[in-house]
C-alpha cells in the first residue's frame, strides 16, 4: 500500500475517533476542555499505549504534532457541527469507524514488527492501537468498554491481525500482508454493523 495513502487513512481514523469521543463527552454535559480531553485520549490512546508497551520513544504524535491538529480541529469542528439541526445517516460514523479500526489494527501489527519478533505480541499490539483509545474513553464515561461487551469489535481486530501475520508468515511482503489484515478487519467489522452480529454473553444466574 501507498504510503501516502496509509498516512492519509490513518489521519482519518484518528478524526473519526477524535468525534466519537467528542459525541460521548456531549452526552455527559463536558465543558470544552474535557470535550479535548476525551477526544484525544480516543483517538491517539491506543497508539500511545502501543508505543510505551514497545519502548518506542519518542510516542509517534511528539515527533508528527499533525495528529495533535488534526484531534483539535476536529473536535471544535464537531462541537460546532452537532448543534446544526442536519443529522447524518446513523451508518455513517460506525461505518467510519470501522475503516480507522482495521487501518489502526494494520499499522500496530507494521510497527510492532518493527522492535520485536514475536507474531503473537504484533496481534495484541494491533488490537491495543485500535480499542486501547476507545477503552480509555469509555472508561472515563463510566462505561463497559465496548470491547468487553458483545459488540463484534475486538474479535474482528484479532481475526485482522492474524491475517495479517499468518500472510507475512506466508512469505507475502509487507504490502500485501497489510492489506490483507486491513480489509479482513475491515469486512468483519462493517458485516457486524449491517448485520448487528454480536458474540455470546457470560452470565451466572443467581
Amino acid at each position: 500500500m501507498n504510503m501516502s495513502l496509509l498516512y492519509f487513512i490513518d489521519m482519518f481514523g484518528t478524526a473519526i475517533f477524535a468525534i466519537s469521543g467528542v459525541l460521548l463527552a456531549g452526552r455527559l454535559k463536558m465543558d470544552p476542555f474535557g470535550v479535548i480531553v476525551l477526544g484525544s485520549v480516543t483517538a491517539i490512546g491506543g497508539g500511545t499505549m502501543r508505543d510505551m508497551a514497545l519502548g518506542a520513544t519518542p510516542v509517534f504524535w511528539i515527533t508528527d504534532t499533525s495528529y495533535l491538529w488534526i484531534i483539535i480541529v476536529t473536535c471544535l469542528l464537531t462541537i460546532w457541527l452537532v448543534r446544526r439541526p442536519r443529522r447524518l445517516p446513523w451508518y455513517v460514523l460506525p461505518v467510519c469507524d470501522a475503516i480507522g479500526l482495521a487501518t489502526f489494527v494494520g499499522i500496530g501489527v507494521e510497527k510492532s514488527l518493527m522492535y520485536q519478533n514475536s507474531y503473537l505480541v504484533a496481534i495484541i499490539m494491533g488490537v491495543l492501537t485500535g480499542c486501547g483509545g476507545g477503552i480509555i474513553r469509555d472508561i472515563l464515561g463510566k462505561q463497559i468498554p465496548m470491547v468487553l461487551r458483545s459488540e463484534v469489535y475486538a474479535t474482528a481486530c484479532i481475526i485482522g491481525g492474524t491475517f495479517h501475520i499468518t500472510a507475512l508468515a506466508l512469505g507475502y511482503d509487507n504490502n500485501t500482508a497489510l492489506l490483507s489484515g486491513i480489509i479482513s478487519t475491515l469486512m468483519i467489522r462493517l458485516g457486524a454493523i449491517k448485520w448487528h452480529l454480536s458474540l455470546p454473553t457470560f452470565a451466572i444466574d443467581r
